[in-house]
């Protein structure tokens, strides 16, 4: 069967009915990329309520993937399901969280003792991770950088630059947070710069303040940005000489994103707190913060927990996951789904003036719209092109500070050549939108 399948007009009268009814149902603070109603799914698409057919180049925002329906995810959580679905472990305990925690503390980087703790949302790890950091080093300050993005509760806000719509009307926020300048090599100044000045910032506040400095090796909702080669060694190198930890948010960029099992793998940078979630679960809420043992050991019993952390099911769904990293035919595969980005995308950069740059790793890809001299962002382009890539039938989703930039997670189980067909829809859509601005422009 040819993907995509348009039965309908994307949203399709289904899913519009659908809508009006969350609509009068839910807040309207919960935002919406795409109002379509999904009924089903497979390793590469999803099928709408309408019968429409879509390609899939988002994966729940990196957490579907080994695809949205995985037959051996279902299998391990049906089997679960079946047998118990919650007991707490704080209170009774159940082999799933061992294994989980086992498989993790061999497979992060690093030789050394590990330790891992599970629970349920990316941002909660975040915030574990810094309580995990005071009570190990006795210290509260928080280090984090520029265009970061490390969740939604309040502390995690506060990491988060990003202000709208993730602060908005939300604050105060948490303090002891201080913002350290990025290393963005499309806009940035050398990487030797800006350690310097972060170097010089430590040292203003109190190098002795900070009990973590926590980084994206890859950042997500700040653009995909890749870093300068030799920041995050740089950050290492800083973090060691202060006797700061190194918190390292693999959240969307671990689990075989970037091609290896985890993005900080690329610089060889070791982390002592390690952050994984979306892609953890296999759709499943499960979360986890893995470290040297000493400093996970730092905390009291009774210290750290949750009703959820760890669910049995979720557990099951993860050990699922791992049995697909572990084929050793998935990574590499994710090789070449960056190389079909590249050669469809990278072209552009040379043919359209406002298309700024394609950047990425793995399946882990974006492209940046600006204004050619100047730079500056064009979320206007970043959001025509989204709109009609789902008017026919690719799902992409948008991010960056500014909102300029489209980002691409496709399952890394993606169908090869229906991959092709989703890349080539975009590039189409990317040709034609800004052909027509440029002719508006023109005009004016």
């Amino acid at each position: 069967m040819t993907v995509p399948r348009l039965v309908t007009e994307i949203p399709g009268p289904c899913s519009r009915r659908l809508h009006d009814e969350r609509t009068s149902a839910v807040p309207g603070g919960f935002g919406v990329t795409l109002p379509v109603f999904v009924a089903r799914a497979t390793a590469s698409t999803l099928e709408d309520v309408d019968g429409n057919e879509l390609i899939d180049l988002a994966s729940g925002i990196a957490v579907t993937s080994v695809g949205a329906a995985n037959p051996r995810v279902a299998e391990r959580v049906s089997a679960q399901v079946s047998r118990v679905t919650h007991t707490c472990f704080m209170v009774t305990e159940y082999e799933g969280y061992v294994r989980v925690a086992q498989w993790l503390n061999a497979n992060t980087p690093g030789t050394h003792d590990k330790r891992t703790g599970l629970f349920t949302t990316g941002a909660e790890a975040v915030e574990n991770a810094v309580k995990i950091a005071r009570a190990h080093t006795g210290r509260a300050g928080v280090l984090v950088v520029d265009e970061a993005y490390h969740g939604r509760s309040l502390l995690t806000l506060g990491m988060t630059a990003k202000k709208h719509p993730y602060k908005t009307s939300f604050g105060p926020f948490p303090g002891d947070i201080v913002r350290l300048p990025n290393a963005n090599p499309l806009r940035g100044r050398p990487v030797d710069e800006v350690l310097a000045e972060i170097e010089r910032i430590v040292g203003e506040h109190g190098a002795e303040s900070f009990a973590a400095l926590v980084v994206e090796p890859i950042q997500g909702e700040g653009g995909f940005v890749v870093p300068s080669p030799g920041f995050l060694p740089g950050l290492r190198e800083i973090t060691e000489r202060h006797g700061i930890l190194l918190v390292i948010d693999e959240i969307q960029s671990g689990l075989g994103r970037t091609g290896r099992l985890f993005a900080s793998e690329h610089e060889g940078v070791v982390a002592d707190l390690l952050l994984t979630a979306k892609a953890l679960g296999g759709g499943l809420p499960l979360s986890a913060v893995t470290g040297r043992m000493e400093i996970m050991d730092a905390v009291h019993p009774g210290g750290l927990g949750g009703t959820y952390a760890g669910n049995p099911v979720a557990c099951e769904a993860a050990l699922a996951v791992f049995e697909v990293l572990d084929d050793p035919d998935l990574l590499p595969r994710v090789g070449r789904i960056e190389r079909a980005v590249r050669g469809h995308l990278e072209p552009l950069v040379v043919e359209i003036p406002s298309v700024a740059e394609v950047r990425g790793r793995g399946a882990m890809m974006a492209i940046e719209f600006a204004d050619p001299g100047t730079l500056a962002p064009r979320a206007d382009l970043a959001q025509r092109v989204s709109a009609a890539c789902h008017a026919a039938g690719v799902l992409t989703l948008t991010c960056g500070t500014h909102g300029n930039v489209i980002r691409l997670l496709p399952p890394l189980v993606i169908d090869e050549a229906i991959l092709d067909t989703g890349l080539r829809l975009l590039v189409d859509a990317v040709r034609t939108v800004t052909a027509t601005l440029t002719e508006t422009e023109d005009a004016a």
